[in-house]
């Protein structure tokens, strides 16, 4: 079983004046389901430095971008995210993107975000490499595919829905797999293809 680096949102309480870090458990189970062993990774590395120490003493196999807040809400973890995708990258390890995770992706490899209406809280149809039905958390969409990716899927109306890139074993997803009450047997594929 890999080590996948799991990225976190960034929760700000404001009664106890406190950012936490949070993952949702389901989505490790997804990993797991999958084949992995998610490792949470902390917003605190947004400097190289950090990130470096970190990366050294943890030794993740894959990493998995995962969704919450827009980009842009949370700077730590964006930049946090970037080491990420830079040293998947460098390394050429598996990597899935999932909502805001393939969001990141996009801006990562020079693409453009657009705002998107009736794409949050529903469920649609998706068409393309595989068709089926997904469900949909998002406020912002790709404006196109990304350089060295191809589209995998659409939705009804025309939105890139998932990506995969041409050479490495990267993908993105704008749903969510461990929203589902019963984890789709073609989403642990996938995710478990990555993996291999």
């Amino acid at each position: 079983m890999k080590l996948v680096g799991v990225s976190q949102r960034a929760d700000y309480l404001i009664d106890r004046k406190e950012t936490r870090d949070a993952v949702d458990q389901r989505l490790l189970e997804f990993v797991r389901a999958s084949g992995g062993v998610g490792v949470p990774v902390p917003n605190n590395l947004a400097s190289e430095d950090d990130f470096d120490t970190w990366i050294k003493a943890v030794n993740i196999e894959a990493v998995l971008l995962s969704g919450g807040p827009d980009v842009g809400i949370c700077l730590n973890r964006d930049k946090t995210e970037t080491n990420l995708l830079n040293y998947a990258f460098k390394n050429s390890l598996p990597l899935l993107g999932i909502c805001r995770g393939m969001q990141m992706i996009a801006i990562w490899a020079g693409a453009e975000l657009k705002k998107v209406i009736g794409h949050a809280g529903t469920r649609h149809q998706v068409a393309g490499y595989f068709n089926g039905e997904v469900n949909s958390y998002h406020n912002y969409s790709l404006r196109e595919i990304p350089a060295n990716f191809t589209a995998l899927v659409y939705s009804e109306d025309g939105l890139i829905e998932a990506i995969k890139h041409q050479n490495l074993k990267w993908e993105g997803w704008m749903w969510h797999p461990e929203r589902e009450n019963r984890f789709s047997a073609r989403d642990i594929e996938r995710l478990g293809t990555l993996l291999q």
